[in-house]
């Protein structure tokens, strides 16, 4: 059994990593789907990135959860909360047409000191 976190913000970031996971799980596996508001960005969709998830992942479990807070600690915490083997993120946060420049703060935070294989899935 899998256990994957796939933090997102965005229905761009999900639907990207849903085509990742879709060949590589099975139902005996977990999808915790981690949304994070972060409370410096005021528009994001995470409700609808979470509901992305449900509907295209039809073999795994999947799990949705929301939290506020600094993106990169939240899903960190959340990992060890939740006994994850892998986490899944996005290039940068939200709509690509918007964002800067990957890799985002998030994903640097992330891969700086990962202590569990961290996807960044292109979007």
């Amino acid at each position: 059994m899998t256990r994957v976190l796939l933090a997102t913000a965005s229905v761009h970031t999900t639907a990207a990593a849903c085509d990742y996971l879709t060949a590589r799980l099975n139902t005996t596996d977990t999808v915790v789907v981690l949304t994070v508001r972060d409370v410096d960005v005021e528009r994001q969709d995470p409700g609808d990135a979470a509901n992305v998830a449900r509907t295209r992942l039809l073999e795994p479990s999947v799990r949705t959860h929301t939290q506020e807070g600094e993106p990169a600690q939240v899903i960190q915490d959340a990992a060890t909360e939740h006994g994850i083997d892998e986490i899944v993120v996005g290039t940068r946060r939200g709509d690509p047409q918007a964002a800067g420049e990957p890799p985002g703060s998030t994903v640097q935070a992330l891969l700086a000191d990962p202590d569990r294989p961290v996807v960044v899935v292109p979007v």
